[in-house]
């Protein structure tokens, strides 16, 4: 029943525009419209007709991009040790011509070791043109020349240490400093994941014992986003996730379920009472997806179930790349299921165990070439034939160049160069068969175009429908995002 006006308590002057109670009614709603802007830029406050709470118990939910993407997923070929550009995909026929000279002005601090400083070197390699723009490759990558007319290389890449760690960091983090996220935890906190059984983000590392990038996993960390969006590790040798394969006493009469939704029912009650724990949310999401996983991953790291001719495309039955050609395959089969970014290493720590051709460049590359060239190949074929190109960015670089003078030793290699390398990208909307950016005549210096390692990333982030300067997240009282207070899209190789 309606009160009448007659009815309601008389309020004087004074009590109405007491500035205690007028401080008291306005500050709460004040501090309501503040947290309710906090929850939209954070993206957990939800439209009225969306599922109630996806977002705060799966933070792995699909989320939407800023713009329309062009891929989907990634599958990142790092080139562990510092690839030589003038010794794969960059030639340079004027270090034939000045083979032996001594490159005047050079600062012996580029590099790592400042006493080896030697001559300009020739490349030990022979380079010819391949497909219908003409590119020129070295003739350690016979397969992947035939595809040239499917990558947008980019030759004016250039970074800011000549140290591995710092500059493993940098390409995979943003910046050249511990703790930071990776560019495959960016994605998945931006876009979420398309698959509910499977890792959102997987990384693969040398299973031939030549241990782990330097760095180790704080390569593939989520830093101060939540665990969740951590790469996966998928361990080289023996199970490749632990406890895929549950004790017998839980998968009886549904006991390990149970138990599950016991978990979930007290972390959800707990979750309530801690409104925007992310850490809890993340929790929460990967018990379940472990579960999940239990069914889903074995089946997707199964490469027996495919074709035996399609293992022999991909080099498995070779020795020398039988290894990579396994994870090139597993990695096909993850983006084929939902997984987002897939990250493969070729080679482990430093020196002559990773493409660190300090010592015998020759040899080095030799080596590391073919073991990839004929699985990347393949890959790319692969995913071409099933449709999955198109949408899948594939990428192929390190962490730095390497110099084009001779490091001094009984068998000459090229020492760091932070002021030059080449990366290229396949498919997931680039403009295929271009070249983007240039050195100068001998490859020392990025010359043309430069790239830094923020524009490389801006670039990424764009062809998966994301705006690298809207991705941040709040942490310490400070907007982070992946691309730090740099980054400018590379349009040029953007189809």
């Amino acid at each position: 029943m309606t009160q009448s006006y007659s009815e309601l308590p008389a309020i004087s002057l004074n009590q109405l525009l007491a500035r205690r109670q007028l401080l008291k009614r306005a500050g709460g709603g004040l501090g309501t419209l503040g947290l309710l802007s906090l929850l939209k830029q954070e993206g957990m406050l939800e439209s009225a007709d969306a599922a109630p709470s996806i977002k705060a118990t799966n933070p792995l939910a699909p989320k939407p991009t800023h713009m329309p993407a062009k891929a989907k997923a990634v599958i990142w070929l790092f080139i562990n040790g510092g690839p030589s550009h003038v010794d794969t995909w960059d030639y340079k026929p004027e270090l034939e011509k000045r083979d032996g000279v001594a490159l005047e002005g050079f600062d012996n601090k580029t590099g790592f070791f400042q006493n080896a400083v030697g001559p300009l070197m020739k490349s030990p390699f022979k380079f010819k043109q391949h497909g219908e723009s003409g590119k020129w490759v070295s003739d350690i990558f016979p397969n992947l020349s035939q595809h040239v007319d499917k990558m947008a290389f980019i030759h004016s890449g250039h970074t800011e240490s000549n140290n591995h760690s710092p500059a493993l960091f940098m390409m995979n983090c943003g910046v050249p400093k511990m703790g930071h996220p990776c560019v495959g935890s960016w994605v998945t906190y931006g876009l979420g994941s398309e698959s509910n059984s499977l890792p959102a983000f997987v990384v693969m590392s040398d299973p031939l014992g030549r241990g782990l990038p330097k760095g180790h996993s704080l390569n593939w960390g989520a830093g101060f986003l939540p665990s969740v969006f951590q790469g996966t590790y998928l361990r080289p040798t023996g199970e490749p996730i632990d406890n895929l394969q549950p004790p017998s006493v839980l998968t009886e009469k549904g006991r390990q379920r149970s138990q599950l939704d016991l978990l979930k029912s007290l972390n959800r009650q707990h979750l309530q009472q801690n409104e925007g724990d992310q850490e809890l949310a993340a929790r929460i999401e990967s018990f379940e997806l472990a579960y999940r996983m239990q069914s889903a991953a074995p089946e997707a790291l199964d490469i027996s179930r495919e074709p035996k001719h399609l293992q022999e495309q991909y080099g498995i039955g070779t020795k020398k790349c039988e290894h990579f050609a396994k994870q090139c395959l597993i990695a096909r089969r993850m983006v084929e299921r939902g997984t987002r970014f897939v990250q493969i290493y070729s080679g482990g720590m430093e020196n002559q165990r990773s493409w660190d051709g300090h010592s015998d460049i020759k040899g080095n590359h030799s080596g590391f070439a073919a073991e990839t060239d004929q699985p990347i190949a393949a890959l790319l074929a692969d995913l071409e034939s099933r449709g999955l190109l198109n949408e899948t960015l594939v990428i192929w670089g390190g962490e730095f160049g390497r110099l084009p003078i001779a490091q001094k030793g009984a068998t000459p290699g090229r020492d760091h160069n932070p002021h030059a390398f080449t990366t290229w990208m396949a498919g997931g909307g680039v403009k295929a068969g271009t070249t983007y950016g240039a050195t100068d005549e001998i490859g020392f210096k990025a010359a043309e175009d430069k790239v830094h390692v923020n524009d490389l990333h801006a670039t990424i982030l764009r062809l998966l429908g994301m705006d690298h300067e809207k991705l941040t997240y709040l942490y310490s009282g400070r907007r982070f995002r992946l691309t730090d207070v740099g980054g400018h899209v590379i349009d040029k190789i953007i189809a």
